[in-house]
Formats: structure tokens, C-alpha cells, sequence
């Protein structure tokens, strides 16, 4: 079984087992969740930063890279839950995401002088 499917299987089960159920739901309610998850992102994010010594002047903190990789999975969760919320299947995310590799790319080649959204309406 293809690995990224299988990540979003479980996350569906999980959701389904907290009683959030993604399918089928109007804009409206996509649009709560999008904010959901996003907000959590920013936490978990938060969180992530919280995990590193950022403090330049405080000379107790340490890097805890095993926290940092456990924060990387908490946003994965929330990023597939939202990719979900968006209607989008684990197939949906890989072709976007090559897509959008490839604008990247294409950017970089360019030398990304001016910025052109329009570039990646077609994702």
C-alpha cells in the first residue's frame, strides 16, 4: 500500500474517533475547519520553535530534536486533516505537490524577480 495513503487513512480514523467527520461538508463548515487547523498549525508550530534555542541571550536552552521531529508530525496531522477538509485524497496532494515543485523550479530558473500567483493557478 502506498505510504502517503495509508498516512491519510489513518488520520480519517483518527478524526472519526475525536467525532470529526470531513466528508461531505459544506463551504461554510470547510471553512471552520481550514481556521481550525490552522490555528493548531500555528501552535504546534509555535510549539516546533519552542524546541530550538532561539533565545540568543539565554545561554540554559538546549536543541531537543527529538521534540522537534514529534512537533513536525503534530503539524503533519493537522496538514493532512486540512488537506482532507479541502475534499483533497492523498493523490490529490502528491500531484500538487509535483506540480507545485515544479513551479519552484521554474522560480528559482527565472531568478524569482517578480511574484506571479498566477503561475500556480493551475494546481
Amino acid at each position: 500500500m502506498d505510504k502517503l495513503q495509508r498516512i491519510f487513512e489513518m488520520q480519517e480514523e483518527l478524526n472519526a474517533r475525536i467525532g470529526v467527520n470531513l466528508k461531505d461538508i459544506d463551504e461554510e463548515e470547510q471553512a471552520k475547519w481550514v481556521l481550525n487547523y490552522s490555528r493548531a498549525m500555528q501552535q504546534e508550530m509555535a510549539e516546533l520553535i519552542d524546541s530550538v534555542p532561539w533565545k540568543w541571550w539565554a545561554k540554559y536552552q538546549t536543541f531537543d530534536k527529538q521534540n522537534a521531529r514529534v512537533e513536525v508530525i503534530d503539524l503533519f496531522h493537522f496538514l493532512i486533516s486540512m488537506a482532507q477538509t479541502l475534499g483533497m485524497s492523498a493523490d490529490d496532494v502528491y500531484d500538487a505537490y509535483v506540480a507545485k515543485n515544479k513551479v519552484n523550479h521554474q522560480r528559482q530558473e527565472s531568478g524569482y524577480a517578480t511574484k506571479d500567483e498566477s503561475d500556480s493557478r493551475h494546481i
